[in-house]
């Protein structure tokens, strides 16, 4: 049976590394859960005159350390002063040294989102005017890298670790209770136990360096795990380890007392009723230790934060334990019905009532899924304009595909209720004669370490006589019990509709896997509802105004083809209303500096309206930088922002960008 099976469960394995592989490579900061919303000064703006303090805002709590906010000057010397600070609910601010001189300032931040996630990233505003800058690396090194990877994997053994802990229990306490003398069941939960309890410790140490440095060589740093443990997620991961505890105590109860009870024949009405109340307890106790375990999720991460917290927590505990008692209990069936000993076989009872539990949680999925689906996403176009909402899309197509699996297997087992008497009354005719045979045969015939169908062979031919000495009639015996169980296995391997639900099975774990790398990669995607909100509040100025102040800014590369004719022209409009608004012209070489030409202009269009193209006219105000008073926009609209650069007599060429004005 074990080679029967190992080129199967080889394929398995391979398929989960290649979507794994695929869905966490290149893990980078870019995937976290809380999202720049906001800045002050604006990405990209020159401001004239130094500002006091960067703020910064999230589109939802973060968790500052002491160098979280830096703000660098243009030789990278940093000029922030003191810790950065929450100064407004999502809103963290650093005061920044007096004095600062003209040039271009680097922001960088690295956070850590509510929902456990790092955030890092960078931006840069002007003083005065815009210059080089030597800043090119901002150290940004959380949540990629090595570490990254590794933190992936850990959350992907941790939740296959749960659901194979808490749905191998289930099945044995719900569908098969003689499923828990089955050594192979018994080794399935107690792997699932490690699995998990390995994956929460090496969570809890690869912890400090994923949200911070992104070094494999801080992982033991002892300061930065105290300082984990003073965190939420620090705080779960320990609750965890406890919880596991408390579970390892289950697991013992459940595979010794409990199973020697049910092992039990022809019990009294006392050990009955004990039995009863022992299972009532243990169901019990399950249910609360599996909740707990759940909850050690959904206290940290996407439940915890954002829209009702209150009900998204509950209803994320009961979507794990639906995962769990499904895909969990899933991997038992498909285990018991690969290793079963014929002496305890899983009956079409165990079959149907796994059917229930496992139609049951699909019900509570969707009620649950749909609701966190509301939840993350918001809008119908977040499932294709967002990464969160098309990883939704893989997932809900892969749950499709195993509930017409789980469709199939619950069609064999018809057919197995229906066929499996017939086939065993037909197998144990046929093997009739070798099995007297076997039990006619002296044991002097068998030699030892013969096997059962060589013990059969050799009764046949052997004396008629069972041999008097009481120790050869005890291996004799034993010899019958083998041969009887090796037919009463060759029998229930020969039953086409057990084959049939062994093949469909097989086949939803096999997608299972693949759906528990699609969920683990959810988990690690900014949600979609916050993707969009800070796509819209950080939406480049072509789009809309770039701050609370209304100002516009549009950046526009060009090349006039000519000798030092490349570079970029910046155009600030202030306030981007309709009316009046002021207006600044930048033009840069390619490498930052200010760059003087013969001649700029400027001309607006709103087509849809027919107007324009209204000239302006700027004034030259120092190297690179131009500007015009009291330009008028009459109508609010979807503006043609032209810009016409000349570089040489002879050089010129125009460029332009819509702009939301009004």
């Amino acid at each position: 049976m074990t080679r029967t099976i190992t080129p199967r469960l080889r394929t398995l394995v391979l398929l989960l590394l290649a979507v794994t592989g695929v869905l966490f490579a290149g893990a980078a900061p870019a995937s976290a859960h809380a999202a720049l919303t906001g800045s002050d000064p604006a990405q990209g703006v020159v401001v004239d005159r130094a500002p006091t303090q960067i703020s910064l805002t999230f589109s939802e709590q973060v968790a500052l350390g002491d160098n979280s906010l830096r703000v660098l000057d243009p030789k990278g010397k940093p000029v922030q002063s003191g810790r950065p600070a929450n100064v407004s609910g999502t809103t963290y601010a650093v005061r920044l040294h007096a004095g600062l001189a003209d040039g271009t300032y680097t922001v960088a931040y690295q956070v850590v989102s509510a929902d456990s996630h790092p955030v890092a990233g960078a931006y840069t505003f002007s003083i005065g005017a815009p210059s080089r800058t030597v800043v090119s690396d901002t150290g940004a090194g959380a949540g990629g890298g090595p570490v990254g990877l590794l933190y992936a994997v850990g959350r992907y053994l941790s939740y296959a670790g749960f659901i194979v802990l808490a749905g191998g229990a289930a099945f044995v306490l719900a569908c098969w209770r003689q499923g828990a003398g089955v050594r192979a069941l018994q080794r399935l939960v107690v792997g699932g136990w490690l699995t998990l309890t390995a994956a929460t410790l090496g969570l809890l140490l690869l912890r400090g360096s994923y949200t911070s440095s992104g070094r494999l060589g801080d992982v033991l740093d002892l300061d930065l795990l105290g300082q984990v443990l003073q965190t939420k997620t620090g705080a779960a991961l320990v609750s965890r380890l406890l919880l596991l505890a408390a579970a390892a105590l289950f697991v013992a109860v459940l595979f010794g007392a409990y199973a020697r009870r049910e092992e039990e024949e022809g019990a009294d009405g006392d050990a009955a009723a004990e039995r009863r109340d022992l299972g009532f307890g243990l169901a019990i106790g399950g249910v609360v230790v599996g909740a707990g375990l759940a909850a050690s999720w959904a206290m940290a991460e996407h439940a915890s934060t954002g829209l009702q917290p209150g009900v998204a927590m509950p209803v994320d505990i009961v979507h794990l334990l639906a995962v769990a008692c499904w895909f969990g209990g899933l991997t038992a069936l498909l285990v018991a019905l690969y290793r079963a000993p014929a002496d305890i076989p899983l009956g079409t009872d165990a079959v149907r009532r796994f059917s229930r539990l496992a139609f049951g949680s699909v019900l509570a999925l969707v009620a649950t899924g749909a609701y966190q689906s509301w939840r993350q996403l918001g809008s119908w176009s977040a499932f294709t304009d967002t990464r969160y909402g098309q990883l939704l899309l893989v997932k809900l197509g892969l749950v499709a595909v195993m509930v017409g699996l789980a469709w199939i297997s619950r069609r064999w087992t018809g057919r197995l209720a229906d066929g499996s008497a017939a086939e065993e009354a037909s197998g144990a005719a046929e093997d009739a004669p070798q099995a007297e045979a076997a039990e006619q045969a002296p044991l002097a015939t068998v030699p030892s370490g013969a096997t059962v169908a060589e013990a059969g062979e050799t009764g046949s031919t052997a004396e008629q006589e069972a041999p008097a000495d009481p120790g050869r009639a005890a291996q004799l015996a034993r010899q019958r019990a083998a041969v009887e169980t090796a037919r009463r296995k060759r029998v229930r391997d020969a039953d086409p509709g057990r084959a049939g639900l062994r093949r469909s099975v097989l086949a939803e774990a096999g997608v299972a896997l693949v759906l528990l790398a699609v969920t683990t990669a959810l988990t690690q995607t900014e949600p979609g509802r916050t993707e969009q909100e800070a796509r819209a509040a950080t939406a480049p100025a072509a789009s809309s105004p770039a701050d609370t102040s209304g100002a516009l800014t549009l950046d526009m590369p060009f090349d006039t083809g000519g000798k030092n004719g490349k570079g970029l022209v910046r155009i600030d409009l202030d306030p981007a209303r309709v009316g009046a608004n002021e207006m600044h012209l930048y033009v840069q070489r390619p490498d930052g500096s200010p760059y003087d030409i013969p001649e700029v202009k400027v001309a607006l269009t709103l087509k849809a309206k027919r107007i324009g193209p209204l000239p302006v006219a700027p004034e030259h105000i120092t190297t690179g930088h131009w500007a015009a008073d009291g330009v008028q926009v009459p109508m609010a609209g979807d503006w043609e922002v032209a810009v016409t650069v000349r570089t040489s007599d002879i050089d010129q060429v125009t460029v332009s960008k819509n702009a939301q004005i009004g």
